[in-house]
């Protein structure tokens, strides 16, 4: 499917083992073999697998050896001279992103080879490196309630415990659980603007529950409440009453509302068709994101937060991992797209820096195209374009045969399917 010129570093962890020396991910000199430049759905995969294993590995690994402090550096846009600030937040942006964005890849059964091996050690580090983070005892004891920024990475770290629940939650020691249920209760204290962070709060009280936790129903419901209410139309939610142009849509709004509906479903708290209505929605959004997707795998650079690179496909990538694409795009298409992008944006010069961090920038290091709270850790936010690696390596999204999407399509002159709303 891929045109891979270089097929990026991380080939070699997706076909040849790396190795640590003191500490630090190390990386063969030669990257790739004729075998892994193969034109096939399978190295789609394989590629996926390599690149979010290269992204997450350091973070998960200082975290396992109780270093993520010391080891992730924490930059911003020069411009804004916050780093102290940022530093206060940074780590659990890391720790919460991140999890929520491998959190399908570790819980899929049936993996082998390598993929299995990668697999395996992110499993066994991270739920190392979550005895850590609400320890007060450890150097990684993380900011859970300083600020109102831990309310966001928190949620995500929730997130993700919620999309792994069997793999990321049940496994751990009663101890860690208690110390992260009572980090996640302090996060009550702060009071979400009316904005996209009602639903960090909403998820908050679904993941208490789901811990046998008693929820805050006012916290629970005000989100939820107001989604319904700023509803524009045709997949589109206002961050807020007012529509802002950006990925906001992708990055919150739209995952957050189907991971809350669908633990009130299982939890008879809401109905069949409210839960049915928020997919609908999804679905509809995914379809404009995959069309938003050029021919060269380029998409455009609108709104806030576009450092997140890859997470501004989350809806789409959600979408597949859940079986819940729409009919008009089949999930091959959208494998071509996502890889497109994902080759575009992390085969850029500068995506890592020289310890594997990844680095500001939408295409590259590029830290004036930050915002003002953004930091190293805000970046790994990019994970949750990765999410149909959840799916088995025997789904269609994997296995059937390579194919256009819509405006590769378009812009060839081939046919194509007219775009309509909802």
């Amino acid at each position: 499917m891929m045109n891979r010129r270089s097929f990026l570093s991380v080939a070699s962890l997706a076909g040849v083992h790396s190795f640590l020396v003191a500490g630090k991910l190390v990386y063969p000199d030669k990257l790739c073999t004729s075998s892994l430049l193969a034109d096939s759905a399978t190295d789609d995969r394989r590629y996926w697998a390599g690149l979010l294993y290269r992204i997450a590995f350091p973070v998960c690994k200082a975290l396992s050896d109780d270093a993520l402090k010391k080891r992730m550096p924490v930059q911003v846009n020069p411009i804004f001279h916050n780093q102290q600030d940022r530093a206060r937040y940074s780590h659990l942006e890391a720790v919460g992103r991140t999890l929520s964005g491998i959190a399908p890849w570790l819980a899929v059964k049936g993996l082998t080879g390598e993929e299995a091996h990668m697999q395996q050690t992110l499993q066994e580090l991270v739920l190392k490196g979550l005895t850590h983070i609400a320890d007060p005892n450890a150097e990684d004891h993380l900011n859970f309630n300083q600020g109102g920024q831990p309310l966001v990475d928190g949620a995500f770290l929730c997130l993700g415990f919620l999309r792994a629940w069997h793999t990321l939650w049940e496994p751990l020691d009663v101890l860690t659980k208690n110390r992260i249920v009572q980090a996640i209760v302090s996060q009550r204290n702060i009071r979400p603007p009316q904005s996209n962070w009602l639903l960090f709060a909403s998820l908050n009280e679904v993941f208490l529950m789901q811990a046998g936790e008693k929820p805050d129903t006012h916290r629970l419901w005000e989100g939820v409440h107001a989604f319904e209410k700023w509803y524009l139309g045709d997949g589109w939610y206002g961050d807020g009453s007012q529509l802002h142009f950006d990925y906001y849509n992708a990055y919150v709004i739209h995952p957050f509302l189907f991971q809350i509906y669908r633990v009130l479903l299982q939890a008879g708290m809401v109905n069949e068709s409210q839960y049915q209505e928020v997919v609908k929605r999804m679905q509809r959004y995914a379809e404009e994101q995959e069309r938003l997707i050029s021919p060269e795998g380029s998409y455009p650079p609108i709104g806030r937060s576009i450092v997140y690179r890859t997470g501004a496909f989350q809806v789409l990538a959600d979408a597949a991992l859940q079986h819940l694409l729409p009919e008009s795009l089949k999930p091959a298409q959208v494998r071509c797209a996502l890889s497109a992008v994902i080759q575009r944006q992390f085969e850029a010069p500068g995506t890592f820096d020289a310890e594997g961090w990844l680095q500001i920038g939408f295409c590259g290091h590029q830290p004036e195209a930050a915002n003002s709270y953004i930091s190293t850790g805000s970046l790994y936010l990019c994970t949750n374009g990765f999410l149909p690696l959840g799916l088995p390596p025997d789904d269609p999204f994997w296995t059937d045969p390579p194919a256009d999407w819509t405006a590769k399509k378009a812009w060839h002159g081939i046919s194509f399917q007219p775009d309509h709303a909802i």
